[in-house]
């Protein structure tokens, strides 16, 4: 990818990594239109400084801490008037098996009612497989902070789920 113009290298890793980007902030977002905006807002804000961040050890790495902290910033500025809301659906996935989507489902409300930095730390722990120090080097916290949020969370999330109101029956969660 070195002899490549800047403009191809930065579409070529756009068509490599956009399908992960999406994974990470549609766990974060808990909503496919969000997340797409989330990713999009994220490359476009790193385009600019493209040289800086192919630079970095990981440009990976580096896109998505961006991508955290953009969806950080923005659970930040959402007025608390602005609530998501489930939409139906236009059509359904014939591929997806009926067992993934009661798991999905029984997981998106629960996760979705987590706060943002819980959620964020959840999702890089076990969607991102990352190590608690990549974790807190990623959310730009501390090891413990970072370890905080997610025990929190966690917290949050078993106690949701075992109680038979909070397991699946949600109608907020991924769209």
């Amino acid at each position: 990818m070195e002899s490549m113009r800047p403009d191809d290298q930065f579409a070529a890793f756009v068509r490599e990594q956009t399908p992960g980007l999406f994974r990470v902030a549609l766990v974060l977002t808990g909503d496919r239109h969000r997340s797409a905006d989330l990713v999009q807002e994220t490359l476009c804000r790193l385009y600019p400084k493209w040289d800086k961040v192919q630079s970095s050890d990981s440009p990976a790495a580096y896109v998505r801490k961006a991508l955290v902290n953009q969806f950080l910033s923005e659970s930040r500025r959402r007025m608390s008037n602005e609530l998501p809301y489930s939409a139906v659906p236009d059509g359904v996935d014939d591929r997806t098996a009926e067992a993934q989507v009661d798991r999905r489902l029984a997981i998106a409300g629960p996760l979705s009612r987590l706060a943002p930095k819980q959620r964020a730390a959840v999702t890089l722990h076990f969607l991102c497989d990352l190590a608690d120090r990549d974790g807190a080097r990623t959310m730009g916290c501390t090891l413990a902070a970072y370890r905080g949020h997610l025990r929190r969370g966690l917290g949050e999330l078993r106690t949701s789920m075992a109680s038979p109101a909070g397991a699946g029956t949600s109608s907020e969660g991924w769209q």
